[in-house]
């Protein structure tokens, strides 16, 4: 569920977003990394798995090219490194919806703690009785209702937790933990998605109003089963695809699955949206 990316210049324990290798993505204020500006296309708002940062996802611009991308940067990694982490579902929600622009259509895509987050983000906007997205297609995380069984590891040292991590959803490359620097600076944001995972509870409402499309990895731990169970958030019904691939299916099939984000995205029609 949470992880980081193999690639170093993903923006983890970087200064500053690599912004060339984003297709000239530009950041907006703190809070967004986007790739370039599709006039007349949707928008996707990507929230990344636990540990990831915005520059994995801004990158998708270059096989996405009628979908404007924009990818949310959590602060204490890449470009928000020396800002304190956020340990809260309910502070980080809150600080997402409070920048999100939701004028002109768009979608929503979370993998892993992302999904969750991106759910917990689209409930906030319904209360507030904001415009909900086109579409929400959540990845490689089980329904938020769906108690956990696995033993918080939130509070354990940096090296024992990132050892769990690894072993729980691979992705450490053995380059990045040879750098003690570096593998304490992921420790840090690990430890702060899991202590938000960790410490969520799910809270009963009403279904969503809104088109939900669940990704999945055929080898990952997280069968078809657990995201199936995303049926019961929404009041319509769910499309599960699965794709060839582990946890990380995504960097493995990367053209596949983005050719199949992109015809989520462009096929929602905008009457669908509703607050």
């Amino acid at each position: 569920m949470a992880q980081t990316a193999n690639n170093p210049s993903d923006g983890h324990g970087q200064n500053a977003v690599p912004l060339t290798g984003a297709g000239h993505a530009r950041t907006t204020g703190r809070w967004l990394i986007r790739g370039p500006a599709r006039p007349g296309g949707p928008r996707l708002f990507c929230f990344p798995h636990g540990g990831g940062a915005a520059a994995e996802f801004a990158r998708w611009s270059r096989l996405l090219p009628h979908v404007e991308i924009n990818a949310v940067q959590l602060p204490g990694r890449g470009s928000r490194l020396a800002e304190p982490v956020l340990t809260r579902m309910d502070e980080l929600v809150a600080a997402v919806v409070g920048v999100l622009s939701t004028g002109t259509p768009y979608s929503m895509f979370g993998h892993s703690f992302g999904a969750l987050v991106a759910y917990e983000v689209t409930r906030e906007l319904r209360r507030a009785g904001r415009v909900l997205p086109d579409h929400l297609i959540v990845s490689g995380f089980p329904a938020p209702s769906t108690p956990r069984h696995e033993p918080p590891i939130h509070h354990l040292p940096d090296d024992e937790l990132i050892a769990e991590v690894a072993r729980r959803h691979g992705g450490l490359s053995g380059e990045i933990l040879a750098d003690p620097g570096r593998k304490a600076r992921i420790a840090r944001y690990l430890r702060a998605d899991y202590q938000i995972l960790e410490t969520y509870a799910w809270r009963a409402e009403d279904p969503l109003p809104v088109p939900l499309t669940v990704f999945g990895g055929s080898d990952d731990t997280i069968g078809a089963e657990a995201l199936r169970a995303w049926q019961r958030h929404v009041t319509g019904e769910i499309t599960l695809r699965c794709f060839p691939g582990d946890h990380f299916y995504f960097r493995q099939h990367k053209a596949t699955v983005l050719n199949a984000l992109a015809g989520v995205v462009r096929t929602t029609a905008p009457a669908d949206r509703a607050a």
